[in-house]
């Protein structure tokens, strides 16, 4: 996120179906709280419940070198959020992404808007070779939207998380360019 004006995110939106994708504001951090409290949403994520949005802004204020934070909206409201964080040092052709789509918007387009918006500034503006991403085994909706970017299983990453009352397995993706 940057402290830039809303009319220069504005220059830098984009629409794809309907859905605007912009850099996240801090004004946006309610929303994305709101979001990541939803059952669905949380369920994909390593987020506890009941996170505060101080938490969200905490995050949004200082945000990791080299990461990118953007938000989906359609008619006016935060459907979804997503990011990418570049490594450095010796992985600085590496970067991992996250997202989440708010439970009542999954299944139209939302993530792939973001997915989209993500992979193009990765591969045309940061040089970005190896995106990576780890995701809930059960959490097929994703996986399927994941490999249509061109991401692939790596591996099996047992009892990755504990997540409403038992530990879940995750897979390691990664989608790398030739």
């Amino acid at each position: 996120m940057t402290p830039e004006s809303p009319a220069s995110d504005e220059r830098r939106s984009r629409k794809q179906g309907g859905v605007e994708i912009r850099v996240a504001r801090l004004s946006d951090a309610e929303a994305i709280t709101l979001n990541a409290n939803l059952p669905g949403y949380r369920a994909g994520t390593l987020r506890l419940p009941f996170q505060s949005v101080e938490e969200t802004q905490q995050w949004m204020e200082k945000p990791a070198p080299g990461s990118i934070n953007l938000v989906a909206v359609l008619d006016g409201q935060v459907v979804g959020n997503a990011g990418m964080r570049r490594h450095a040092g010796r992985q600085i052709h590496t970067g991992h992404l996250g997202m989440g789509v708010h439970d009542d918007f999954t299944g139209r387009g939302i993530g792939s808007a973001l997915l989209a918006a993500l992979v193009d500034t990765a591969d045309n503006w940061l040089a970005i070779k190896r995106l990576e991403l780890t995701v809930y085994v059960d959490n097929g909706p994703a996986i399927r939207l994941y490999e249509k970017f061109g991401f692939e299983t790596e591996g099996r990453l047992r009892a990755f998380a504990f997540r409403n009352g038992e530990y879940v397995d995750a897979f390691a993706m990664a989608r790398v360019r030739m």
